[in-house]
């Protein structure tokens, strides 16, 4: 089993990027080590992992997160990234019941390097410890109950269940009850893309600002590093909001103010929908905004 899941998992690199087998192979096995030496190499506070590992490993993790800061400046080159997106697009991506493979427009995924959305046997998923919140120095989620990150479509899926002891498979209806459970908790959804595990999705992380590094360096730098792409929507506050300020402290993004009724600033609107679900009086929604781009709406781009 081990032997066929490695095996899979180098046949998916083209013969010219064989090189990011390694990458890929160690990044999945010590996801905690590679998230500490990212947050470190961010200027971000972080608690070293528990599980010791060789240190030619954690030399070849830092070389890792090395690169992808290199080239993290700009969306032609950035290798890791993620696109925001809302409750339902979030969905829809762990209920496919076929293969897929698409090469989404630069509308919906601005960046070069790693854009494609290929699902192969896509009901495989493995759901495992948060990494960024696993090695924050305080977490937003107890111990235990951080299992809230999923790989998505094999090999990754299959390899991380079989050898990360961090990571289970689920089912897409636990997968779907986990995505309703974390937007209701405040969490943001966003779709990671990768270099080195194949130019395309992987994973599903729900993020939050306090502890999740895509978040951190995004509003760290006011989006002058693009790690994250909006989801295409913008929160818009109808006449029914009741000056409660619950969308203000729900924004990962800082968004939203209060004057007098709820404001929101759409320049720095990501367009999660958290606010959405958190609103009391169902006073706002999302609204499709061309300046964001386009939805990663799986449905939508399967009919080209």
């Amino acid at each position: 089993m081990h032997h066929s899941l490695t095996k899979a998992l180098y046949d998916m690199f083209p013969q010219d990027e064989k090189n990011n087998f390694h990458n890929a192979y160690v990044y999945m096995r010590h996801l905690d080590h590679f998230v500490f030496h990212a947050l470190q190499s961010s200027g971000l506070p972080a608690k070293k992992p528990d599980n010791e590992i060789d240190e030619e490993l954690e030399d070849l993790l830092e070389a890792v997160v090395q690169g992808i800061a290199e080239t993290a400046g700009s969306v032609e080159t950035s290798t890791y990234h993620a696109k925001v997106l809302k409750l339902k697009d979030a969905i829809q991506l762990v209920t496919q019941k076929a293969n897929i493979s698409i090469e989404p427009p630069e509308t919906v995924i601005p960046f070069k390097q790693a854009r494609n959305i290929i699902l192969e046997n896509p009901a495989s998923i493995s759901v495992g410890e948060c990494a960024c919140r696993a090695v924050a120095e305080n977490s937003c989620l107890p111990k235990g109950e951080m299992d809230v990150c999923m790989f998505v479509g094999d090999p990754h899926a299959a390899f991380i269940n079989e050898f990360n002891p961090k990571f289970r498979k689920i089912s897409q209806d636990e997968a779907v009850k986990l995505l309703e459970d974390v937007h209701k908790m405040g969490f943001v959804h966003c779709a990671f893309f990768k270099k080195d595990l194949g130019r395309r999705f992987m994973a599903i992380c729900n993020c939050c600002s306090c502890c999740c590094q895509g978040m951190k360096v995004y509003n760290m730098f006011e989006g002058a590093i693009p790690i994250l792409a909006p989801s295409g929507y913008v929160a818009e506050v109808s006449d029914e909001c009741i000056e409660c300020g619950d969308c203000v402290d729900a924004c990962g993004f800082n968004a939203i103010s209060m004057d007098g009724v709820a404001v929101v600033n759409q320049d720095k609107c990501m367009g999660c929908g958290v606010c959405e679900g958190q609103c009391p009086n169902d006073a706002i929604s999302l609204r499709l905004e061309p300046s964001k781009g386009e939805p990663l709406d799986i449905e939508v781009l399967k009919k080209g």
